[in-house]
């Protein structure tokens, strides 16, 4: 599915060692480019209700750099360093908007003004959690490398285009221009390119999930309204983590060693091939169950929750937090890999709804909330870009050493985004509020923290819960046919179904017609993956064409 790495000269092969994320050329620009990153995400979280997704931007603004014939700058027109600073600046709009502004909106709007810097502290302990379990675990079984992350392949595929040129930048470029002017008539046409890069069965359920979700209003059933898609998400959720579990286990006879030892030929295609194994797998997802843990107690401490429950709802608060934390940030991140959307509102509504079931108080329950929706959308975006970066770093030679020094950069050019997140938040979050300028999302939880449940929703969520938990265990855990048929139906995006479910046909058709005439197996096998690299480009090419206009979006709202 994803594009082979194309071969190299001497002239134009990969560095031994991969370009620093703190060079002085590289910080600078990251520092400057996270600032917009967040200023932007700022502004269309709280007018428009969305944050885009400025990858390509940052990797177009990078390149364009590299070509300034002055000195220092033309290190730029160094892939490595123009996918560090679209990984700073796409994490930065991403932390600023929905891992930090959103969850202090939650207190404010609930007109607790004071819980704000201690919802920040939290939040802050949520975004560096969320980023750290997605370095430790990405190119595992359960969240691998060769997965979709669309944005990601779309990022690369940028990059790649601007670097070499020719037949693949044409194909990128009329997908991008066919993506920007038909997300101008808002269609939503990123939705089209996952079309094309994704799991077929996955896909297919997402797709369906859109277009049920879109038209069921019209035959007077409101989906949302009857909590069927949050039931459905809660079966499916419980199953893909049981799926999860599964896949860390060691299997016999191997060991970490053994697993390692799969992958040690150098290539990042070879079977075995990937990263991190499952005694790191679940290294990794204890640790970050351990430090949700800490956070919330934390937030009890800063928020006031300690001197307002008995030791044993504290406790299970404490717990609870934790559980909805990590299950927040792998169901969306599952979300994005396959579909590159993800349903961040509607699982943190799961439960804020489980905790007005168990009765937890208004303040507590809005602490709760907050802290849960700080993690996800980093742990997604940072999904994008290390996928990015593994598409960038293919060529390499030896491949495994460089490939894991380059996340790490990564990582910390990532770290940086954050950090300027942070401050860019933390200065801007009275200005916006005071005038009125709160992200629309937390609105609606604290309506519903306010307003309560109607008799029967939990009941009726549950019963939904089982048809989910049944289509998530027979997709197993390649597929995620269960999240992604909620996933669906949460987002349900006008027009959305059909470009996936359209792309999906075309997509098929297109190889079927460039297999025509071809009768040998290993022919047509090549001729098969061909059709899919093509198409990967055009999906590539639709997707940041969509981000282009999203960041447009910037002079609407302002």
């Amino acid at each position: 599915m994803n594009p082979n790495p194309q071969a190299t000269t001497a002239a134009d092969a990969p560095p031994r060692s991969h370009p620093r994320a703190f060079e002085p050329v590289t910080l600078v620009l990251t520092i400057v480019l996270s600032v917009l990153g967040a200023l932007i995400g700022i502004v269309l979280i709280t007018t428009l209700g969305v944050s885009p997704n400025t990858a390509v931007i940052g990797a177009l603004v990078a390149m364009l750099i590299g070509r300034v014939p002055v000195g220092v700058l033309t290190r730029m027109r160094s892939k490595h360093r123009q996918n560090l600073v679209q990984s700073a600046i796409s994490g930065s709009t991403f932390a600023a908007a929905n891992s930090l502004l959103t969850p202090i909106a939650v207190p404010f709007a609930l007109g607790r003004n004071d819980l704000v810097w201690p919802m920040l502290g939290g939040a802050v302990i949520g975004l560096a959690v969320d980023s750290w379990v997605l370095y430790r675990v990405f190119d595992s079984k359960l969240l691998p490398a060769t997965g979709s992350w669309p944005a990601g392949i779309a990022a690369a595929e940028t990059i790649n285009a601007g670097d070499t040129g020719g037949r693949k930048a044409a194909i990128l470029g009329v997908g991008a221009v066919v993506g920007f002017v038909g997300a101008l008539f808002k269609l939503p046409t990123s939705a089209a390119g996952v079309g094309f890069l994704g799991n077929i069965w996955a896909l297919a359920m997402f797709g369906i999930g859109l277009t049920v979700g879109q038209y069921a209003p019209d035959f007077g059933f409101d989906l949302g309204a009857n909590h069927v898609p949050h039931g459905l998400m809660i079966g499916a959720g419980l199953v893909a983590l049981t799926q999860a579990l599964l896949l860390m286990r060691t299997r016999k006879g191997g060991g970490e060693g053994a697993d390692q030892a799969e992958s040690a030929d150098g290539g990042p295609d070879a079977d075995g091939g990937r990263t991190v194994q499952a005694p790191q797998l679940r290294r990794g997802l204890l640790e970050g169950m351990g430090l949700f843990i800490c956070g919330a107690v934390v937030v009890a401490i800063a928020g006031g929750v300690v001197g307002g429950l008995s030791l044993p709802a504290l406790v299970g608060w404490v717990l609870l937090a934790g559980v909805a934390a990590i299950v927040h940030q792998l169901i969306v991140g599952l979300a994005a890999m396959h579909s590159g959307w993800f349903p961040a509102f509607a699982v943190t509504l799961i439960f804020l709804i489980i905790g007005l079931v168990l009765h937890i108080p208004t303040v507590p329950l809005a602490l709760l909330v907050g802290y849960t929706a700080s993690t996800g959308p980093a742990f997604a975006d940072l999904g994008y870009d290390f996928k990015a970066g593994w598409l960038l770093r293919r060529d390499a030679a030896p491949w495994r050493p460089f490939e894991i020094e380059g996340r790490r950069q990564q990582y910390l050019a990532q770290l940086v985004g954050f950090g300027v997140a942070l401050v860019v938040v933390a200065v801007a979050w009275k200005a916006f509020f005071s005038e009125g300028k709160v992200p629309p999302v937390a609105e609606v939880y604290v309506t519903t923290i306010k307003t309560g449940l109607e008799p029967g929703t939990m009941t009726t969520m549950l019963l939904w819960a089982i048809p989910g938990a049944l289509v998530q265990l027979i997709g197993g855990p390649s597929r995620q046919m269960g999240v992604l048929l909620a996933t669906g139906l949460l987002v349900a995006t006008p027009q959305a179904g059909w470009m996936v479910l359209g792309a999906l046909v075309i997509r098929q058709l297109y190889t079927m017609w460039r297999r025509r005439g071809i009768a040998d197996a290993r022919a047509r096998k090549e001729s098969d993956e061909q059709a899919e690299n093509d198409l990967s480009l055009v999906g590539a090419g639709l997707v940041a064409g969509s981000s282009l206009n999203d960041v447009g979006q910037l002079t609407k709202a302002l």
